[in-house]
């Protein structure tokens, strides 16, 4: 009979000891997995497609001589701002320049008479815009084929497109821009023209895309790369909850809700919207009242206490 209680005692030892171990663990998952309490909250959540992209002239024009010749003197830099119909070179046809490195030699005199009567020939800007090529120094000798200046109106970013996404791409479409030389800075811009003809880069069917930027700043270089983010679809004032809440199972998508009265918590059937691989819309199947239990990141594993018995209560 004492034998019969003794191993009955025993047995509700183990069982208490296991019961204690179980409930100090019924928040953690396999592999010390830990369970959160969260509220779904409301929110605006955005997808994007995302894409690279380069700075470039919408119009790149490369100012020409009419004539073969020699340049005189350049009277505009690189970064500076032109008006259609500006001087922006003076220039000798070989003619004028073999004859007045003849009158030189003459004397002053004699040079100064030859520059007032034969007159150089003025450069003219065709556009408004920015000079983003200066390199031809006074006493180059020039060509019709070499380009003296070149003018761009503005600055675009020509971004590629893959093929999968250029269907999401539309006119008018907001996109932000990050230069890589200045990540820190996003600017604003919007889609101006969807190229119709195709490009392959890589083996990749890519379309381009010019984006005009809401602003042009003075640090905007022709040839930066940049990444794009298009805006595809924004949902404001939704109902969001983590991803890592969501369980789909059989085909369903599940989320764990826990009853604050019983503590007891139970699998309920959601419908969800669009995800961004963070939060993920809530339809319908949740309240901002519910609580929701979600997987930690954080990952706990038993201190001093390698090698010990799981049934026996652990020091704090």
């Amino acid at each position: 009979m004492w034998k019969k209680i003794k191993i009955i005692l025993v047995l509700l030892l183990i069982a208490g000891a296991a019961s204690f171990y179980l409930m100090r663990h019924k928040e953690k998952g396999s592999n010390g997995e830990r369970m959160e309490e969260r509220k779904p909250t409301r929110g605006t959540i955005q997808l994007f497609v995302s894409t690279t992209g380069t700075v470039l002239p919408k119009n790149r024009l490369e100012v020409k001589p009419p004539v073969n010749g020699r340049l005189d003197e350049l009277l505009v830099q690189e970064g500076e701002k032109v008006k259609s119909g500006q001087t922006i070179a003076w220039l000798s046809s070989t003619e004028r320049a073999a004859l007045l490195d003849a009158a030189r030699g003459k004397g002053e005199e004699t040079l100064k008479y030859w520059q007032d009567v034969y007159k150089p020939i003025p450069l003219i800007s065709p556009i408004d815009g920015e000079v983003i090529v200066a390199k031809t120094q006074p006493g180059q000798t020039i060509t019709t084929s070499d380009a003296v200046i070149v003018l761009s109106d503005h600055l675009i970013v020509r971004a590629q497109v893959d093929e999968t996404d250029i269907g999401k791409i539309k006119q008018g479409q907001e996109a932000v821009l990050t230069l890589d030389a200045y990540p820190q800075k996003k600017i604003k811009g919007h889609v101006e023209h969807i190229y119709y003809e195709s490009k392959t880069v890589n083996n990749v069917t890519m379309y381009e895309v010019d984006v005009i930027p809401e602003e042009v700043f003075e640090f905007f270089r022709s040839g930066m790369n940049t990444s794009l983010d298009f805006k595809e679809v924004v949902r404001e004032n939704v109902l969001l909850i983590p991803e890592e809440a969501v369980i789909r199972e059989k085909g369903q998508t599940l989320v764990t809700v826990k009853d604050p009265q019983t503590q007891q918590t139970q699998r309920r059937r959601v419908e969800l919207g669009i995800s961004d691989n963070k939060n993920i819309e809530i339809v319908s199947g949740l309240t901002e009242n519910d609580i929701i239990m979600v997987k930690s990141n954080k990952y706990s594993l038993p201190k001093n206490n390698i090698g010990s018995n799981p049934f026996m209560p652990r020091r704090r």
